[in-house]
């Protein structure tokens, strides 16, 4: 009964509603479950605009208000503007794969897109994680995708900013499974704007430091 009521967590945890107890205890079901993981992944896009919802609400505004009727219309327009962004993304990831393979295992390559984006990609010697990230900056902050390849799962691992102040802010939690090396797209939001971020980090959920992507 308690492996049913696991499954049932996805939405809380992908939300952040869960208690710190009842998060850990489903980060071990997630190393277990490539089910839930994939469900977590799913949840993404929802939280990350419930997040710019929130911080785009003023405090005088009760949580049971309803949206106004152009809500809607612009988080599809969102939808639209990202949906032909990942595709000139998809080009900068191919790009960067190449430079850092032929440049060495410690090369970070920094790109500036098209539409205004950050994208850094690296790769570390150590661990052998690939990662890719992509930031925008927005009116609250940043939105952030992150690809990763990670062959060494299971592990549960999670995408920490690191300000220009030393403070650090964790943008998303997500779970490998065994022997799993696909690529895979975590999105998230920081409360920083992008040049008020030193780096970013990959690291696993008890502080390893998988990959570090640093902007010059």
């Amino acid at each position: 009964m308690r492996s049913l009521e696991r499954h049932r967590d996805v939405g809380a945890y992908a939300l952040g509603v869960l208690d710190e107890a009842e998060a850990f205890r489903f980060e071990d079901h997630l190393m277990e479950c490539p089910r839930c993981t994939a469900h977590v992944t799913e949840f993404g896009p929802t939280t990350r605009q419930l997040m710019l919802y929130r911080r785009a609400t003023p405090r005088s505004v009760h949580p049971a208000a309803g949206p106004g009727p152009r809500l809607l219309d612009r988080l599809l327009g969102e939808v639209r503007v990202r949906h032909r962004a990942r595709r000139r993304r998809l080009l900068y990831a191919v790009a960067a794969s190449v430079v850092a393979a032929v440049a060495g295992p410690w090369m970070a390559l920094v790109a500036q897109g098209g539409d205004g984006a950050l994208r850094i990609a690296a790769t570390d010697a150590r661990s052998g994680v690939w990662a890719q990230v992509t930031a925008e900056d927005a009116a609250s902050g940043s939105l952030v995708e992150l690809k990763v390849g990670d062959g060494a799962g299971p592990r549960t691992c999670r995408l920490v900013a690191v300000g220009m102040d030393g403070a650090e802010e964790t943008l998303a939690t997500w779970s490998v499974a065994a022997h799993d090396a696909r690529r895979h797209t975590v999105q998230a939001s920081a409360a920083r704007h992008p040049d008020q971020i030193d780096r970013y980090e990959v690291r696993t959920a008890t502080g390893e430091r998988l990959v570090v992507l640093d902007p010059p």
